[in-house]
């Protein structure tokens, strides 16, 4: 879900009820009068539906409530099996997946959907054009970007996750390029033991979000 701001023309004096925030797991909100609003607009494909009673109202002088949860990106990625796999392990452990485009296949890549099983569908998956477009959302939410590098200097269990971190695996072949490197707030790396390069990305990813989500306590209940 996206929330996209949409001015309504009610009266600043109009009565506030307490709002039932639908299908979200979100607190309801109450307050006594309505200063200039601003609707939250519940994004569907290309429409956005501003909702005044049925979604959540984002006032100026008030924060929405809705938590932000960690999130796994994938940069360009271009193994149909690997992308599978990582949607099985993010549908599982509830972490959206934000997937930067171009990829090395196709979406209905039967290889994808065999990785995935069933669990695809149910997987949270936000594609982008470009990483421009993906880093303007990370910076507008205020996430950090964590990228895994067999070269980065930082070990994985000496990093402190944040609940909200973005946890950036770069392409099978070329990991990602230096403009992109130099954006990320930490570089993490997965210790392993002398002689061995790499791990497989969705195995370096469940290590990683396992790590992190141990640390902030995200896991499914």
């Amino acid at each position: 879900m996206h929330l996209y701001p949409c001015k309504t023309s009610l009266s600043h004096r109009m009565p506030l009820p307490t709002l039932i925030i639908k299908g979200f797991g979100l607190s309801a909100m109450a307050a006594p009068t309505f200063p200039p609003v601003w609707f939250a607009g519940l994004i569907t494909g290309k429409r956005a539906l501003c909702q005044p009673l049925s979604y959540l109202v984002c006032y100026k002088s008030l924060r929405c409530s809705m938590p932000l949860a960690m999130r796994i990106a994938l940069y360009q990625p271009e193994i149909a099996g690997n992308v599978g796999a990582i949607l099985r392990l993010a549908a599982c452990l509830a972490v959206p997946v934000d997937i930067i485009m171009p990829t090395g296949f196709a979406f209905s890549d039967a290889r994808l959907k065999r990785a995935a099983m069933d669990y695809g569908a149910a997987a949270d998956v936000t594609r982008h054009a470009n990483f421009e477009t993906f880093d303007a959302v990370r910076r507008a939410e205020g996430r950090r970007l964590l990228l895994m590098s067999a070269h980065a200097s930082q070990r994985l269990p000496d990093v402190a996750f944040h609940r909200d971190d973005v946890l950036l695996m770069g392409s099978e072949s070329a990991g990602v390029p230096d403009s992109v490197r130099d954006l990320a707030d930490i570089r993490v790396r997965i210790p392993m033991a002398p002689g061995f390069r790499s791990l497989n990305i969705a195995v370096s990813t469940g290590i990683a979000v396992a790590e992190a989500l141990r640390q902030t306590e995200g896991f499914p209940a």
